[in-house]
């Protein structure tokens, strides 16, 4: 199945948004309870996520930005992959006069 670009874009951002809207709480909750501690008296995975999910509804910015997370970091990826590969250019070169 061949997608348009910008249809394989959009698939991409929706796969990522979906891993930062539903497992990044998760991976937080599970790391900062196994290195920091509990996160609420009598609270866990569900409370920190439910808590997630209301502030993006509440357009908290710090939010947006950790759910967009992933997809962030894929973009930065991408373009730290595309400045390596045109700087990294190698040409062959000879010498005509390099007679050994």
């Amino acid at each position: 199945m061949q997608y348009e670009p910008w249809k394989r874009e959009v698939l991409i951002a929706a796969v990522l948004f979906a891993v930062g809207f539903f497992f990044v709480p998760l991976a937080i909750y599970w790391v900062g309870s196994r290195f920091i501690g509990e996160y609420a008296p009598n609270a866990g995975a569900l409370t920190l996520a439910e808590r997630v999910w209301s502030d993006l509804l509440r357009l908290d910015p710090f939010v947006w930005i950790l759910v967009l997370s992933p997809y962030a970091v894929i973009q930065l990826a991408r373009l730290v992959r595309r400045t390596w590969r045109r700087r990294n250019v190698v040409t062959a070169v000879t010498d005509s006069n390099d007679r050994r």
